[in-house]
C-alpha cells in the first residue's frame, strides 16, 4: 500500500472499517448485519436493504410484538374501510325501472257532462279523474293539476254550484252534473267580479293557484254560511295554496269583489 493510501485509511473512522465477524451459519456477520426480523444496534433503519425487507415481512421472521402490531393495523384497516365501502354503494344509482304502461281495461263508460254551458259526451275509464278528463279530453286546461292529493286547491272546479277538488272526483260519478270551470266564471266577454278584483288587487304572482284560488272565492262569497270579516275569509280560503304568498292580495280581492257583487 502506498503512503497516500495508507493516510487516506488513518482518517477513516475506525468504528466504520471493522474486521468480518466469524462465518455463523454460513452468513459473514459484520456491523452492518443484523438477522433477519431484529433491528439495527444502533438504531439504524434498514428500509434501504432490499434483502432484509424480504426477510423481515416472512411471518416467521417477524418478533411476536411485531406480529401482533401488525395483525392490529390491518384489522382497524379493514373495519374503517367497511363504511366507506358501505357508503359508495349507497350513492350508486340502481338501475331504471320502467312501471308497465296501463292499458285500456276496455270497460269505458260514456257520460255526458255539462262544462261551463255546453253538453259533453266523453267515453271515461272507470277510475278517470275529473281533472284528467277536463284538461285531456276537453281540452280546459285552465284547471290546475297541483299536488293531485286534494291539498293545493289549485283543481278547484265547481260541480252543481259546490266547490270540489276535481284531481280527487271520478268522473263517471258527475254523469249529468253540471260543471263549471274558470273558464266559465266569463260572462259575454266580460270578467266576473272576482277575477276582475283579482287583475285590480296584484293577487298572483306566478299565477298557477289563481284559477283555483278564484273558483273557491266564487263559492265562498256564495256561500251564505261564511262570516264577511277577512279572518273568516282567511280560514274558507286555507284549502288553496298559494307558494308565492300573495294571501295579503287574496283577502283584499275577495273583500273587494264582494262589494261590487252587492252593488251588481
Amino acid at each position: 500500500m502506498s503512503a497516500a493510501a495508507r493516510r487516506v485509511v488513518a482518517r477513516i473512522p475506525h468504528d466504520v472499517v471493522k474486521p468480518a465477524q466469524p462465518a455463523l451459519g454460513g452468513i459473514q456477520m459484520t456491523e452492518h448485519t443484523h438477522p433477519a426480523g431484529f433491528a439495527a444496534r444502533d438504531g439504524e433503519s434498514r428500509a434501504d436493504d432490499p434483502a432484509a425487507r424480504d426477510a423481515a415481512g416472512s411471518p416467521a421472521s417477524l418478533p411476536r410484538r411485531g406480529f401482533l402490531k401488525s395483525v392490529g393495523a390491518s384489522g382497524l384497516a379493514a373495519a374503517a374501510g367497511a363504511p366507506v365501502l358501505t357508503e359508495a354503494r349507497a350513492d350508486e344509482v340502481p338501475p331504471a325501472t320502467v312501471a308497465p304502461a296501463a292499458a285500456s281495461t276496455g270497460t269505458a263508460h260514456t257520460v255526458q257532462l255539462n262544462v261551463n254551458g255546453v253538453t259533453h259526451k266523453v267515453a271515461v275509464e272507470p277510475n278517470a279523474i275529473l281533472l284528467d278528463v277536463l284538461r285531456d279530453q276537453l281540452q280546459l286546461t285552465g284547471t290546475k293539476k297541483g299536488c293531485d292529493h286534494g291539498q293545493c286547491g289549485a283543481c278547484t272546479v265547481h260541480v252543481n254550484g259546490v266547490s270540489v277538488n276535481s284531481c280527487l272526483s271520478i268522473a263517471v260519478m258527475h254523469d249529468g252534473d253540471q260543471i263549471t270551470t274558470v273558464e266559465g266564471l266569463a260572462r259575454n266577454g266580460k270578467l266576473h267580479p272576482v277575477q276582475q278584483a283579482f287583475w285590480e288587487h296584484d293577487a298572483y304572482q306566478c299565477g298557477y293557484c289563481t284559477s283555483g284560488q278564484m273558483m273557491s272565492a266564487v263559492a265562498v262569497l256564495h256561500d251564505k254560511r261564511i262570516a264577511a270579516d277577512d279572518h273568516a275569509v282567511r280560514e274558507a280560503m286555507s284549502g288553496n295554496i298559494c307558494r308565492c304568498g300573495a294571501y295579503k292580495n287574496i283577502v283584499a280581492a275577495i273583500q273587494d269583489a264582494r262589494v261590487k257583487m252587492r252593488r251588481a
